[in-house]
């Protein structure tokens, strides 16, 4: 058996033993600062990552590095809180192995999240964005012998997110009072911040947002016909006409995701409820 098929038959059956017959419905991925939404989860088993066999561990800023299976907006959901990145130095494999392992656990739904700095001039520090596409600039987590069991050689990607679910996020932003944007997201290898340069280069090629991470992600979901929700939330501004004192600063970064937490987990439990 190819030895990725094998980390992820093993790490199912410890999942599926530590649910103890929980059927998780939607998959959730919680970036930076956003592990607030687990908190909202009611019914909670925790799994930390490191106990899952071929798991590594998140080390990233913010990310707590825990499965949470719970029940939230009614759905029996499997929550991330935290995820894996290409630049701790982890294979593609290793970053999308959750996905993988809750694909097989039998979710119909992902969503997932992010902080993410904003090359759109429109977008300030706390905004919402709905993710419409997506621009990679990682490698693609499907190079290598295709996993046939997961979908095909050449999935399509022309609605990478799903359509339904971002008219429905909208709908609850305006019943809500929540503003919610909606752009293109970019993800980079990082872990540096991008130059000035390079972000008044990504605006001019489409970028309304940029990341490190959720494209692979978001790209095995779709391998499998996962339908996918995003959001990014916005936690600084990436313009290329900085003052000469200004520095991006990782701490910075997860404090306003924190500040805008709950007005995504608001979304997102409204979003479960009507799937």
């Amino acid at each position: 058996m190819d030895a990725r098929m094998n980390a992820i038959t093993e790490a199912t059956g410890y999942m599926q033993t530590r649910l103890g017959g929980r059927r998780p419905q939607v998959g959730i991925i919680l970036g930076s600062g956003l592990g607030k939404l687990a908190d909202r989860i009611e019914d909670q088993l925790v799994i930390p990552y490191t106990e899952v066999p071929g798991f590594v561990r998140s080390t990233a800023m913010g990310h707590k590095g825990n499965f949470i299976s719970g029940t939230l907006g009614g759905k029996q959901v499997l929550a991330m809180q935290g995820r894996f990145h290409y630049y701790e130095g982890y294979t593609m494999d290793k970053v999308t192995l959750p996905v993988r392992v809750m694909v097989r656990l039998g979710i119909s739904a992902l969503f997932v999240s992010n902080a993410a700095g904003g090359v759109n001039f429109g977008f300030k520090v706390g905004d919402l964005m709905i993710i419409q596409d997506h621009i990679n600039k990682l490698p693609n987590p499907l190079i290598g012998p295709n996993l046939d069991e997961f979908g095909p050689r050449f999935p399509d990607m022309t609605r990478p997110y799903d359509p339904k679910l971002i008219a429905m996020a909208e709908e609850i932003g305006r019943e809500k009072g929540i503003v919610l944007k909606k752009g293109v997201y970019l993800a980079g290898t990082g872990p540096s911040y991008e130059t000035p340069s390079e972000y008044k280069y990504f605006r001019m090629i489409g970028a309304d947002a940029i990341g490190m991470s959720t494209i692979p992600e978001v790209i095995v979901a779709r391998h499998s016909s996962v339908p996918v929700f995003g959001m990014s939330v916005i936690t600084n501004e990436a313009h290329d006409d900085y003052a000469e004192d200004f520095e991006n600063n990782g701490d910075d970064v997860v404090r306003a995701a924190d500040a805008a937490a709950d007005r995504m987990t608001a979304i997102f439990t409204a979003l479960i409820e009507r799937l």
